[in-house]
């Protein structure tokens, strides 16, 4: 049973840091500002470096180093004890602090509902919106291209 909860809980988020990663600042912040946020430390402050990124030819050939790209992270701990970590790509460190904040409230349970009913919810809603539109403009250039089989013979 525990190791139930434990998958539902990585599952969530995971879920839940798919969705922040892809949300600006303060749109973040501003879906913070009506929850009160309980007293935590600063495990690691916000801090930039870089990451290698791996690429793969066709999808499944060898994999090899395509580059490096500049990511923020950061971690905190509820005064409860859960720990959070927020990473995200460019240098964005209050973007890192609370995106750490979120997972460790979501791992809360006096504060997960609210997290996902007031942060969640409503950023999922708008990264889908945003998916659908980019989908939207993009089938509109879609051309279809077909070959015709000659007779001749």
């Amino acid at each position: 049973m525990m190791q139930a909860l434990s998958n539902d809980l990585q599952a969530k988020r995971k879920e839940a840091m798919g969705v922040l990663g892809h949300c600006p600042t303060a749109e973040i912040a501003r879906h913070f500002a009506d929850i009160a946020v309980p007293d935590h430390e600063q495990l690691r402050y916000p801090e930039n470096g870089l990451v290698m990124l791996r690429g793969r030819i066709g999808g499944d050939g060898a994999p090899f180093n395509l580059g490096e790209a500049t990511v923020s992270r950061a971690a905190v701990r509820l005064n409860s004890g859960e720990v959070g970590f927020g990473y995200t790509l460019g240098r964005d460190g209050e973007k890192a602090q609370l995106i750490a904040l979120c997972d460790a409230l979501i791992q809360a349970p006096r504060f997960a509902d609210t997290i996902e009913a007031k942060v969640l919810t409503p950023l999922r809603a708008r990264v889908t919106a945003e998916r659908k539109r980019k989908a939207a403009e993009t089938a509109a250039t879609k051309v279809d291209f077909y070959t015709l089989v000659r007779g001749e013979g």
